[in-house]
């Protein structure tokens, strides 16, 4: 049976509260009830002044960027057109339905002035941690680690050739420590202060549009400039720690920094799973030290094709050298500054075997195999990874960090930015993932209203 709606006048005047439209599980009722957001006054209290006009209100600026993030609104201009006709974002803001929303250019004038050189996002994004951890819903003991590229707002091809220093690595002063006494052992001289010192540069191309951001390179037809999204999650898919870097930053040089924030704020976690971005001597060897059990993937052996692989140069512990597959000896030679020793052939041995071919192409048929002093480590965490226990922690990263990845991309606006900088951007990580934890602490601490 066709049906006609029987249109009544639009301006009808009608008696109704705000709190009636917004559906009892609405998520921002679940949010307005997980948590208290009054401790925003005692963190923002410095940053006003006694006098001068009414401010808007610090607890409506941070709601705002909550609601941006959480529902994944791509910027404030849109989040404020949303606000003015959504009558849940209203009530979760505490407006009524004529009082007058804040124009989006308030939170860019409030982060200019008071909170761009502050850590108020960051505390903000730990209290909602701290809350989750009360209510028992944080299971850290296992802690899943990756990184995903965010397209920063810049032009690919709007850029300047520059040379800059080399990126030094995290871990200097105890690899150089253990270099000069692997080569004091081995009855070398240390190397000098000025060795590791000595700078080294590159080329890099520089966005003039946003400098902060890296050129990176995924294949042919990904070049882009972008930044790098770090993060760690627990077991639950809780984000626990969270860094941003250019995007031509390597995951690796960021594990370390990122889990002393997790170790500091949360806790020591009994594992850490990565991925193969994350599997070198560096990390091995800070993640057994700490008593962390790294949970790491195989992977395959980067060695040109028809040549003899890694693996059939045997390394014998007792007498500190190789073994190749003619069963020549591969002597120690030096320590290098990258931690490798070098183990070399006899060059006159080399000349004449039949499988130099497979072996080397170097001019003077020498054969070079290198192993970084820290090995052990990387031997041991490729003979945890067969164990039942650790097969099962690296399985878990598909539905821990890659689904926070996925849902930060899809549901959140992480795909890309349009903010530039990179305390904006860290900013943006922060608010994203702590909107993201908030959503999930609601959505399981929510009680359905009983019926009348």
């Amino acid at each position: 049976m066709l049906s006609k709606n029987n249109p009544i006048q639009r301006n009808q005047i009608e008696m109704i509260a705000l709190d009636q439209l917004v559906p009892e599980n609405h998520l921002v009722r679940k949010m307005e009830a997980a948590m208290d957001f009054s401790f925003i006054y005692d963190l923002v209290e410095g940053l006003y002044t006694e006098v001068g006009r009414p401010s808007i209100d610090p607890i409506i600026l941070i709601k705002l960027t909550l609601i941006q993030y959480a529902f994944g609104i791509r910027s404030m201009r849109k989040t404020i057109e949303e606000v003015e006709t959504n009558m849940a974002y209203r009530w979760f803001l505490g407006y009524g339905f004529h009082d007058k929303v804040p124009h989006f250019s308030t939170f860019g004038k409030n982060y200019e002035r008071r909170f761009k050189d502050t850590d108020l996002f960051e505390q903000i994004f730990y209290r909602i941690l701290k809350i989750a951890a009360e209510k028992k819903l944080i299971s850290a003991e296992h802690v899943f680690v990756d990184s995903t590229h965010v397209k920063a707002s810049a032009n690919k091809r709007k850029f300047e050739k520059k040379m800059v220093r080399k990126e030094t690595r995290a871990y200097p002063e105890r690899l150089q420590e253990e270099i000069n006494q692997d080569r004091e052992d081995h009855g070398k001289k240390p190397f000098p202060p000025d060795k590791f010192d000595k700078e080294e540069t590159k080329e890099i191309k520089e966005s003039t549009t946003d400098p902060d951001s890296g050129y990176y390179v995924k294949d042919e037809r990904t070049k882009q400039f972008a930044y790098s999204f770090h993060a760690a999650a627990d077991r639950k898919g809780f984000v626990i720690g969270t860094m941003v870097t250019p995007g031509n930053t390597h995951d690796s040089q960021i594990l370390e920094p990122l889990m002393e924030k997790v170790i500091e704020k949360v806790g020591k976690p009994k594992a850490v799973g990565a991925d193969g971005a994350y599997k070198t001597p560096a990390i091995a060897s800070y993640l057994m030290e700490n008593g962390m059990t790294p949970a790491l993937p195989y992977t395959r052996p980067r060695t040109k094709e028809g040549f003899f692989r890694k693996h059939d140069y045997v390394y014998d512990e007792h007498f500190d050298c190789y073994l190749c597959p003619a069963g020549e000896v591969l002597n120690y030679s030096t320590t290098n500054k990258e931690g490798y020793r070098e183990y070399r052939s006899p060059k006159q041995v080399c000349t004449s075997c039949p499988f130099l071919a497979k072996c080397t192409e170097s001019r003077d048929h020498q054969k070079v195999v290198t192993r970084h002093i820290w090995q052990k480590y990387m031997e041991e965490a490729d003979h945890l990874r067969h164990h039942e226990e650790v097969k099962a922690i690296y399985a878990e990263r598909k539905e821990t960090i890659e689904r926070v990845f996925a849902d930060a991309k899809e549901k959140h606006g992480m795909r890309w930015t349009t903010l530039r900088g990179l305390k904006k951007l860290s900013m943006q990580a922060m608010l994203t993932f702590a909107a993201m934890n908030l959503k999930k602490m609601a959505s399981w601490t929510w009680r359905e209203p009983e019926m009348a």
